[in-house]
């Protein structure tokens, strides 16, 4: 199978009260990508200011991500501040500047076009429905999306969900969209508009997974400390989505397994900053802490 994520390269500075870490690389496909690429060989549509790294492209070629879609553009790359309080789950924006972002149109060549597996990352709803469109016969396709869109594009927005297959958002924002506060309701209702599976993602302790005549509830694998959770929800469903593409199938058992190996990978992420300890992290300390997430939630 073959899976595509488009989404943004980015740099990121995070301020904790402990530390603040200036212009490190961010973006829903930087972390998707990587967590992805321990499962499967993932393709990336994004682009990139002439300020961007070549070395971090070498890199996620060096693990097996294709990274053809990657347009460098004259200009800034993207660029997002965020605060973190001493509860990490309260984070502000800081500043946001959407440089060569802003002007940003995702195109898929022919062979991603063909994708198996389609995901797009938290970028605007216009835009994720026009990749959709270009997108030819794909399997599955999920999106996410934040806060600003369902704000400022509501009605755009909820025309993709109705496209979708999967979709990822976290308590607060499927409670938006739905306009209930009930995090059953809701998801059922965003069901009712079209995706077969709602992922809400609920930070620490953990996501549940909505289905038609499907549910599954999953911890989050338990972290004693927590460095930056930037970029948590998009190593889940980077791993969630390289899981399913490397297996094949997409049957309640594997849905269940994608989602705890999305905790794992989630859990090595905010273990340190930016996507350092995703590069770092080994095969053999998944399956480690993935056979330690079984054993917590079995009974």
């Amino acid at each position: 199978m073959s899976l595509v994520i488009v989404g943004s390269l980015a740099f990121d500075t995070i301020e904790t009260p402990q530390v603040r870490k200036e212009r490190i690389i961010g973006g829903s496909c930087a972390f998707s990508a990587l967590a992805a690429s321990y499962f499967t060989s993932p393709r990336i549509v994004a682009v990139v200011g002439e300020d961007f790294p070549p070395e971090f492209i070498d890199l996620l070629n060096r693990r097996g991500v294709d990274t053809r879609g990657v347009i460098r553009e004259a200009g800034k790359t993207f660029y997002w501040e965020g605060r973190y309080g001493e509860d990490p789950n309260q984070r502000s924006t800081v500043r946001t500047e959407l440089n060569v972002f802003q002007d940003f149109q995702p195109r898929l060549g022919r062979d991603y076009a063909e994708a198996d597996i389609l995901f797009l990352g938290n970028i605007d709803p216009d835009l994720q429905e026009d990749i959709r469109s270009q997108a030819r016969n794909p399997q599955l396709v999920a999106m996410d999306t934040i806060n600003l869109w369902i704000n400022t594009k509501p009605e755009p927005l909820k025309r993709v969900i109705r496209q979708v297959d999967v979709f990822f958002a976290n308590d607060e924002e499927v409670k938006m969209i739905a306009a209930h506060h009930n995090l059953i309701t809701a998801g059922r209702r965003l069901l009712e508009m079209g995706p077969s599976l709602v992922i809400v993602k609920k930070g620490e302790h953990g996501a549940l997974l909505l289905g038609r005549e499907f549910i599954f509830g999953l911890m989050a694998y338990p972290c004693e400390a927590v460095v930056d959770p930037t970029g948590a929800g998009d190593s889940f469903a980077g791993a969630f989505l390289g899981f399913l593409d490397k297996v094949g199938t997409f049957h309640p058992e594997d849905i269940r397994k994608a989602a705890a190996y999305g905790s794992v990978m989630a859990s090595f992420t905010i273990e340190d900053f930016s996507v350092d300890r995703l590069v770092a992290v080994s095969s053999a300390e998944i399956e480690e802490r993935f056979e330690a997430l079984r054993k917590l939630v079995a009974f």
